[in-house]
């Protein structure tokens, strides 16, 4: 499998531009996977179905499945944080791209997406893990770079430089135990 970050600050566009990339890739006859960082606790499930009061009564996992689809939540007793190398070992083994959103302090090859108007920081200039920069406002970038700079509003032109430069972003889960 391929995989490659998206980094930026709240409100840059990740996944506005990660729900661009998934059909630009599906139409090009890839099978993607997403694999998202949350700060905060979040819950899939709900207050009274069968799975929620199964993780209530103290599973430590709980596995839902149809003919449509697989929900795994897994409960941890203590706070543990999982390294984006830890969630993609439980991707599924036959996804041809996985993109990675948040986890910008990560040593995945990522895609910096960046806003001017935002007033945050590039961070380009100072992680090595940066390989192209999508943007809205190129003209505005604070120093002039020789990555690949996007239009932030084409994934299909993201997607087409993804598949071109495929072999790049071959992820050997063995590089990273």
């Amino acid at each position: 499998m391929k995989v490659i970050g998206f980094s930026g600050f709240s409100g840059s566009g990740k996944t506005t531009l990660v729900e661009g990339l998934i059909p630009a890739l599906k139409a090009m006859g890839m099978r993607v996977s997403v694999v998202k960082h949350a700060h905060h606790r979040f819950d899939l499930d709900h207050p009274g179905k069968d799975t929620f009061r199964h993780r209530e009564a103290g599973a430590f996992e709980v596995v839902a499945a149809s003919s449509k689809r697989l929900m795994l939540v897994r409960e941890f007793e203590q706070a543990k944080e999982l390294s984006v190398h830890h969630l993609l070992a439980e991707i599924y083994d036959g996804v041809d791209w996985v993109l990675v959103e948040g986890f910008k302090q990560s040593d995945l090859q990522k895609i910096e997406v960046w806003r001017a108007s935002t007033q945050h920081p590039a961070r380009y200039q100072e992680d090595d893990f940066i390989v192209a920069i999508a943007t809205d406002s190129p003209d505005d970038l604070p120093d002039p770079t020789q990555r690949p700079v996007f239009d932030l509003n084409k994934p299909e032109e993201i997607a087409a430089w993804l598949i071109a430069n495929q072999s790049r972003f071959e992820y050997h889960a063995e590089n990273y135990a």
